[in-house]
C-alpha cells in the first residue's frame, strides 16, 4: 500500500461519510421549507444556516484530522507489524475493538506458522547436509575401486576399459552434482561464508579447468586458455564453483569444437567463457537466471534443473560481481563475469 496523502485520504473520509452528509443536507432542506411556508424573515433562515454549516464544517474538520492521523499511525504500522502489533491506535467503539481482535488473531496464527515453517526447513536443511557429507564417503569409495579396476595392461578387453571410462565420468557428475546441493544449502544459510581477498584469476581458473580435464579428453573438446594476468578481489571457493558451474554447461551443450577462456579487451576486469555449442534459444536469454528454468535446451536435454546458472547469479551478486549471458541458436554461448565492482565499491 502506498503512503497516505492528505488528498486521497480526503476522498476517502468524504465517501465514508457521504450518508451523513446527505442527511444532513435533506434535513436543512426540510428546516428551509418549513421556515419557507412559515414566513420566516430570510435573513433569519440564511443566518441560522450559515451558523449551521459553519459550526458542521469546523466539526467535519476535526474529525477528518483524527481521521487522518489514525490513517497515518496504520500505515507506519504497515511497515512493522511483522514484527509486532504495539501502537495500534485506541480503538473507537465496539466494532473497532472486535477488528482488533480479528487482526491480533490472525498475527498470531501467522507466527505460529512462521515458526513451524522456519523449524520444519532447519530440519530439511539438516538432513540434506547431513546427506550431502555422508554420500560422499561411497562416492569417494567408488573411485578408489574404480581406480583398482584393471588397467589394460595385464590383458583386459578394450570394452572393459571403456566401461570404466564411462563410469569414472558418471561418478564424477554425481559427485559435482552433490557439490551444488551442498553449494545451494550454503548460500540459502544466513551465514554463508563468503571471505573476501585478492586472488590471482589464472589460478583460480586453472583450478576449475583441471576438474573438467578429464570431461575435455573424454568429449574432444578443445581448450582455448589465454593467461588472464588479473587479480580480483573475490571469494576463491565461490568463485570456482561459478566458473565449474559454467564450464560443465558448456561441455554439456558443445559436441565439437572448442572452449575459449579470456578477458575481455575493453574490459580488464570481465572474464569471457565462450563456446562453440548448440547456443541458447534467442527468447530464453531473458530468463537463462531463473530458478528452475530449463529453456528449449533443458527440454530437449531431459536433464538439465535449472538450478546452476540461478546459484551462479545468486553467488556473483553475493560477491558484487556481474554476468551476462550472450548467445544464439548455433551460435555457441559466450558468459561474461565482471569482477571489477567490489573494487569500486572498496575505493
Amino acid at each position: 500500500m502506498n503512503e497516505i496523502s492528505l488528498w486521497s485520504a480526503g476522498k476517502q473520509y468524504l465517501r465514508g461519510h457521504s450518508r451523513g452528509i446527505l442527511l444532513y443536507c435533506i434535513f436543512a432542506g426540510i428546516f428551509a421549507l418549513v421556515f419557507y411556508l412559515y414566513h420566516m424573515p430570510a435573513e433569519a433562515v440564511l443566518y441560522a444556516a450559515l451558523l449551521c454549516a459553519v459550526l458542521a464544517l469546523l466539526a467535519l474538520t476535526a474529525d477528518f484530522y483524527s481521521y487522518y492521523q489514525r490513517c497515518r499511525v496504520l500505515w507506519n504500522l504497515q511497515q512493522q507489524i511483522i514484527f509486532s502489533l504495539e501502537g495500534l491506535p485506541e480503538a473507537k467503539g465496539l466494532l473497532e475493538e472486535e477488528y482488533q481482535e480479528l487482526i491480533a488473531a490472525l498475527y498470531r496464527d501467522k507466527i505460529r506458522l512462521v515458526s513451524q515453517a522456519d523449524n520444519e526447513r532447519s530440519d530439511l536443511v539438516d538432513y540434506y547436509t547431513l546427506w550431502a557429507h555422508q554420500i560422499k564417503t561411497p562416492i569417494a569409495a567408488m573411485g578408489l575401486l574404480l581406480q583398482s579396476l584393471p588397467s589394460g595392461d595385464d590383458g583386459s578387453t578394450a570394452q572393459s576399459m571403456e566401461q570404466n571410462r564411462e563410469l569414472a565420468i558418471e561418478l564424477f557428475k554425481i559427485e559435482q552434482y552433490v557439490e551444488m546441493v551442498l553449494q545451494y544449502l550454503r548460500l540459502e544459510s544466513p551465514s554463508s561464508d563468503f571471505i573476501l581477498k585478492r586472488y590471482a584469476l589464472d589460478d583460480i581458473v586453472r583450478q576449475a579447468v583441471r576438474k573438467y580435464a578429464k570431461m575435455f579428453i573424454r568429449r574432444k573438446i578443445s581448450l582455448d586458455f589465454s593467461l588472464l594476468n588479473c587479480d580480483v578481489l573475490t571469494d576463491e571457493k565461490w568463485l570456482v564453483f561459478v566458473i565449474e558451474q559454467i564450464l560443465s554447461n558448456a561441455l554439456k551443450y558443445t559436441q565439437e569444437g572448442k572452449i575459449s577462456i579470456y578477458m575481455e579487451r575493453d574490459s580488464d576486469k570481465t572474464l569471457v567463457i565462450a563456446d562453440t555449442g548448440i547456443g541458447i534459444a534467442g527468447e530464453d536469454l531473458p530468463r537463462v537466471f531463473e530458478k528452475g528454468f530449463t529453456g528449449y535446451n533443458g527440454r530437449r536435454d531431459k536433464k538439465s534443473t535449472g538450478i546452476g546458472l540461478y546459484l551462479c547469479k545468486r553467488i556473483l551478486t553475493k560477491l558484487s560481481h556481474t554476468i551476462v549471458i550472450e548467445g544464439g541458436p548455433g551460435k555457441g554461448t559466450k558468459v561474461k563475469i565482471g569482477l571489477d565492482t567490489v573494487d569500486t565499491l572498496m575505493e
